[in-house]
C-alpha cells in the first residue's frame, strides 16, 4: 500500500492512513456542502483505528437525516475540515479527500445524497443515490 498522508491547510494537523480505504465517496447531502464551502465533500472510509493522528482537532456535533450524530472534525487554527464520524456507520472513520498531501489517489465509487447535489454537478458513470444506500 502507498501511504497515505495529509493535513490541514496551516500543517497544524498532520494523518497517516494505516489502511487501505474500505469507500471512497461524494456527499452531496447540504451539510456536507455548507461545510465544505463547496458543492459536494470528498471523502475516504477507512476502519476505526487505521488513522493516526498528530495534533490536536476540534469537532462540531452535527446530525444526520437519520437524527443520528455526525462529528465533524477540523483544525481549530485554519479551520480545514478534516474528518468526520458518524453515526450511521459506526466502524469507520472518515478522511476529507481534499486533505491528502496527493488527493490524486482519491477516487470515488460512489455519489451519495443525489437528491440535493447541485443541478450542474454531473456524476459521469460512477453509480448516485438519492440518499445513503443501505
Amino acid at each position: 500500500m502507498t501511504e497515505l498522508v495529509g493535513g490541514c491547510l496551516c500543517g497544524a494537523i498532520r494523518y497517516r492512513a494505516e489502511a487501505e480505504p474500505v469507500m471512497q465517496g461524494i456527499c452531496h447531502c447540504t451539510h456536507c456542502q455548507k461545510q465544505a464551502g463547496s458543492a459536494f465533500s470528498i471523502v475516504m472510509g477507512f476502519p476505526n483505528g487505521t488513522v493516526a493522528i498528530e495534533g490536536t482537532p476540534k469537532s462540531y456535533d452535527d446530525s444526520g437525516d437519520s437524527g443520528g450524530r455526525v462529528e465533524r472534525i477540523f483544525c481549530p487554527n485554519c479551520g480545514s475540515p478534516l474528518f468526520t464520524k458518524a453515526d450511521a456507520a459506526p466502524d469507520l472513520f472518515f478522511i476529507k479527500a481534499g486533505t491528502l498531501d496527493d488527493p490524486s489517489r482519491f477516487a470515488p465509487a460512489i455519489h451519495f445524497y443525489a437528491q440535493t447535489k447541485l443541478p450542474w454537478v454531473e456524476t459521469g458513470d460512477v453509480p448516485a443515490f438519492e440518499r445513503m444506500p443501505g
